[in-house]
């Protein structure tokens, strides 16, 4: 059985991995939202989690480990494709990979023994973030040291290359807004680029605070995006100005991640120091629901459809199902 432990506010429950975690990502597509990506120093593996909330024949929680990949490097960035199923046959796991060894490996299989992978090679720096096109899955972005956000074809051909001026630490795709793309800077500047015109078409900035480690464009609402720069968390409106409309202090010695909640718009989940500090915040109100602490914490990611947050730890991973928040 999972481990599991009553907190306030949220349930956390655990799976065991041989490995520390460096990414954790649930896939964030209906036919796919039962499995998460676990990378490590090495290796990638794919679980099947069930919730008693969508499954009535799970009594709490129950996680089967339906397939395994050999990366060859750590895994510092990871981004699931539209073409995942589970839900047809046959079944299609796919998902991009970024190494330290600088390159991304497209891994797919359909849990029968058909796997393959793909090599993309073309950054000369760590890769930070990675995301498929949201509909159809043709396209591949990613950002990183190397000061680009470059977008990959099928082939794994380089189609389109952005030079940003400083260290790319995340981009985004948001289904409602598929010809843009978002890109969060290191230091502290925010792009969003038109696909169509080839060219930025927006900006935004911290106030100066860096380094920006982490954005996330809201699934459910598109106008807003997050991010985390320094010791703070900032809100922004795409449709009325450049400058925030809400920043919040996260974490005293600064910020590593920050996901927006998938079904309510209103929670926002951050990792950040001292120690591996994870706290969930209502949007709507000056209140923080829940405030963890883990040894370690890498990788962060919300199930599509519950209130349930995963984050990587030391040879585990913790997921938090909140109540009532």
């Amino acid at each position: 059985m999972p481990e599991s432990q009553d907190k306030s506010r949220c349930i956390e429950f655990r799976i065991p991995v041989p490995y520390v975690v460096s990414v954790a990502e649930f896939a964030p597509y209906e036919q796919a939202s039962q499995l998460l990506a676990v990378g490590t120093n090495s290796r990638v593996c794919v679980y099947r989690c069930r919730f008693k909330n969508e499954d009535e024949d799970v009594e709490d929680f129950d996680y089967k480990l339906i397939c395994d990949f050999e990366n060859g490097s750590r895994v510092t960035a990871l981004a699931w494709s539209p073409s995942s199923t589970m839900n047809a046959v046959p079944r299609v796991l796919k998902f991009a990979v970024a190494g330290s060894d600088k390159q991304i490996k497209v891994f797919s299989t359909d849990l029968k023994g058909n796997d393959s992978d793909k090599i993309i090679k073309g950054h000369t720096g760590y890769i930070n973030s990675l995301v498929f096109d949201p509909m159809g899955g043709e396209q591949l972005a990613s950002t990183g040291d190397d000061m680009t956000c470059r977008l990959w074809g099928p082939e794994g051909d380089q189609a389109l290359c952005f030079n940003l001026g400083a260290p790319g630490m995340s981009v985004c795709w948001h289904p409602e807004e598929p010809m843009k793309i978002v890109v969060g800077l290191k230091d502290g500047v925010i792009k969003m680029f038109s696909l169509t015109g080839q060219q930025q078409i927006m900006s935004f900035d911290c106030g100066g605070q860096m380094p920006l480690k982490e954005l996330d464009w809201c699934h459910g609402n598109s106008l807003l995006i997050g991010a985390a720069a320094g010791p703070d968390w900032f809100v922004f409106d795409t449709s009325v100005a450049s400058h925030c409309i809400d920043k919040r202090q996260g974490h005293l010695e600064g910020i590593r991640h920050l996901r927006w909640c998938k079904c309510k718009d209103n929670l926002v989940a951050t990792v950040g120091r001292p120690d591996g500090q994870v706290r969930v915040y209502n949007t709507k109100q000056q209140q923080i629901p829940v405030t963890v602490t883990q040894q370690v914490a890498y990788g962060m990611s919300w199930h599509l459809s519950l209130p349930i947050l995963a984050v990587g730890g030391d040879q585990k991973v913790h997921l938090y199902m909140l109540d009532a928040v």
